[in-house]
């Protein structure tokens, strides 16, 4: 009996790598061993293995005097989770002569059931990135993750329901019995129709000019305002003016789903997502003994809302300042570090009206006298747009619905606004597709004031005490105002404009 080998790809946050699973088996008293620093449900997949060859037509390996060794290489890195079940059972075959296949560029990855059925995992389309960026050609995938797994072009994509069709179509008698090829699967296009559009919401004409500005440039908001006053409508209504995503950004997108579990998304529709305040550290930010995206990663080239904004975790709160600086979220174990996408817009929410829900009080000194103690300085300093949400009177709340086709508009604006900026792009590769981006060098580079302009800012920057991020992110946003205006040059009116949503700290 020689040395059987097949290959697999353990999934990361949009990323892989190639797993090669040798099984060796000898004469003596019967032994089944995983090694290479196999978790728990790897450990555990000798016993579906066993059962799913049974039930397949196959001896078990439990009923043969043999001492199974199955090596999973490379030894150093952590194996988990049940996608090993298939790969390893192929590789079973193979040792003991009861298939023959040629392996050198094909990949399997599958869960196996008792009855030798092929069910679905977490992870897929990350699994197959990385087999095609690997050279493989081909690889076999639950039927139940074959949408997702076509996503990508460029590899055979293999739907198997069971372990026998599997060994039906790598080890053909008949030409016939091969499994079809999954033909690629298409993204679903098209704006996302939000439950809330921005004709549902009266009033509050200064918060929508604000989600404009931040849809046009991915610029992080903050809701200021008493209970009850369309904080949360304005934040789902943002969703709906956002550009769909490209193939690239929905591609990315689906796979850090794919790896986290549960119903995936197969469009070009940005994220959302809306933690509850007790989530933990973990929940939000990412992490555990082997690193996990949180909340911050799956709201990736979307956007993500925090309602109660201050009733989260202190360190929570703090911990979000790399990813509304850097776009990425680094986690730090003793095993290794992982780095997470987190290119989000935020969405805040507080009510600092604590005990004066009529909305009279001043902003800054409500927010301040409420909230001083529970939010830090760099976090407040990291949000471009303050927008106060006050109450609407009843005049305004119960007259008809006449802005009709105001989304459109909105939408119409935002990617206005975004050509521009990508024209800017073409012109200098350094510059980043969206302002919000822009490092200081692109906006030293890339933005020229006039001196009127220049005496406004020198003004405004000794009154209001800007650091120098609030002063890089003022020039951002007044940016972005400028080409919704579709405007060359930042005028003297964009940057008044911007300072309206400037809170001084």
């Amino acid at each position: 009996m020689a040395v059987a080998r097949t290959q697999t790809i353990q999934p990361h946050v949009l990323s892989g790598t190639v797993v090669s699973i040798e099984t060796d088996i000898s004469r003596g008293l019967h032994a089944f061993s995983v090694v290479g620093l196999a978790g728990k449900a790897v450990d555990e997949a000798k016993d579906r293995v066993s059962s799913a060859i049974k039930h397949s037509g196959f001896d078990s390996p439990k009923t043969k005097n043999q001492k199974i060794t199955i090596s999973l290489s490379p030894a150093d890195l952590k194996k988990e989770g049940p996608l090993y079940d298939l790969p390893i059972a192929i590789s079973y075959l193979l040792a003991c002569g009861d298939i023959t296949s040629n392996e050198t560029k094909r990949a399997y990855v599958g869960e196996l059931g008792l009855d030798g059925s092929v069910r679905s995992v977490k992870g897929v389309l990350n699994s197959v990135v990385a087999a095609k960026a690997a050279g493989f050609t081909e690889i076999i995938v639950p039927h139940a993750n074959a949408a997702e797994a076509a996503l990508v072009d460029g590899i055979s994509v293999i739907p198997a329901r069971t372990l026998t069709h599997v060994i039906a179509h790598i080890s053909p008698r008949d030409e016939a019995v091969r499994i079809t090829t999954q033909p690629t699967t298409e993204l679903e296009s098209g704006w996302f129709e939000s439950a809330v559009q921005f004709e549902d919401i009266k009033g509050q004409e200064s918060a929508k000019r604000g989600l404009l500005i931040a849809a046009a440039g991915r610029h992080n908001v903050m809701f200021v305002g008493p209970p009850g006053t369309g904080k949360t409508m304005l934040a789902r209504a943002l969703r709906g003016i956002l550009p769909p995503l490209s193939r690239q950004e929905a591609l990315e997108v689906t796979a850090i789903h794919s790896l986290a579990g549960g119903d995936i998304d197969i469009s070009s529709r940005p994220p959302f997502r809306s933690p509850h305040h007790t989530a933990s550290h973990t929940a939000l930010v990412g992490g555990g003994s082997n690193p996990k995206p949180g909340e911050v990663t799956m709201a990736h080239h979307g956007v993500l809302f925090m309602d109660e904004f201050p009733e989260f975790e202190r360190r929570s709160l703090d911990a979000l300042r790399q990813p509304l600086e850097d776009r990425v979220v680094t986690i730090s174990r003793v095993q290794g570090t992982a780095e997470f996408p987190a290119d989000f817009i935020l969405i805040a929410a507080l009510n600092p009206y604590r005990g004066s829900e009529d909305g009279t009080q001043n902003l800054l000194r409500a927010m301040q006298e409420t909230y001083k103690n529970k939010v830090s300085g760099p976090i407040l300093d990291r949000i471009d747009l303050w927008l106060e949400v006050p109450h609407v009177d009843y005049e305004t709340l119960t007259s008809l619905r006449t802005a009709e086709g105001e989304t459109k508009r909105a939408r119409e604006a935002v990617v206005t606004a975004r050509k521009l900026a990508q024209a800017r792009q073409s012109q200098n590769q350094e510059l980043p597709s969206t302002n919000s981006n822009l490092s200081a060098r692109n906006i030293e580079e890339s933005i020229h004031l006039k001196d009127e302009v220049k005496d406004i800012l020198k003004n405004s920057s000794a009154k209001l005490n800007l650091s120098p991020r609030s002063y890089h992110r003022l020039l951002k946003v007044a940016r972005t105002i400028a080409d919704l205006d579709d405007s060359e040059h930042i005028e003297t009116q964009h940057v008044l404009e911007a300072l309206q949503y400037r809170v001084p700290l």
